[in-house]
């Protein structure tokens, strides 16, 4: 009788696990997609670079995302969310896409943010390894990362913002290890925070290596 309840409870993790899989990278390809959609409706207005209100915006989406992560709205903030940090790409992008070489520069980081994503997840997902060791160094190294940028923007520090976009590369892959890995063993049960994290990830090591690759293209 316990073999056969602990099969069925086996049986049962498997299935909610699988579901929170297929769900959260279901709705982390909408976001994508409504994202680059954004993205391009920036591009296609013109809308100047959103400056600090880009922090201040994702923080208060964010806020909004994780308060109500276990209803509807979740969804919708999830949306608001993404769309939002895909407008904040058009000005950048539009920057890159007037530099010699920009677009294949910016395909380029696309693709590398493509090709390191599919790897660590399919590692994580395949080995099963448990990551959650490296959440308190990513904790830290993020929060690090950040401050390090802000004071790069405000004291104008070329050499500083390449650091931190370096740095920036290996946090984002090390969150996407940590956040697959996550899903898979039980760390993360709400697929909606998932989704964020993994996209927040995508984002930050996309514009990372666009940064990078501008600079040693010589068209930063």
């Amino acid at each position: 009788m316990e073999n056969i309840e602990t099969l069925g409870g086996s049986q049962a993790r498997t299935l909610t696990t699988n579901r929170l899989i297929r769900n959260t990278y279901t709705l982390l390809a909408l976001t994508l997609v409504f994202s680059a959609v954004m993205a391009g409706v920036s591009m296609a207005l013109q809308i100047p670079h959103f400056g600090l209100f880009t922090l201040v915006g994702y923080f208060v989406l964010l806020f909004l995302t994780t308060k109500f992560r276990n209803s509807g709205l979740g969804i919708v903030f999830v949306f608001a969310l993404t769309g939002f940090l895909g407008m904040t790409l058009g000005p950048i992008l539009s920057f890159y896409l007037k530099t010699p070489n920009g677009s294949q520069l910016v395909m380029q980081a696309l693709g590398a943010t493509g090709v390191i994503f599919f790897a660590l997840s399919a590692y994580a997902l395949i080995s099963r390894k448990d990551f959650s060791f490296i959440g308190g160094f990513l904790f830290v190294g993020v929060l690090v990362a950040f401050l390090a940028g802000l004071a790069a923007i405000f004291f104008n520090m070329p050499t500083l913002s390449l650091a931190v976009s370096a740095a920036f590369v290996l946090l984002s892959s090390g969150v996407i290890l940590y956040q697959t890995s996550a899903i898979v063993n039980g760390g993360e049960t709400n697929y909606i925070m998932a989704t964020v994290t993994l996209y927040v990830s995508l984002y930050n090591l996309f514009l990372s290596l666009l940064h990078l690759l501008s600079a040693f293209s010589g068209d930063d």
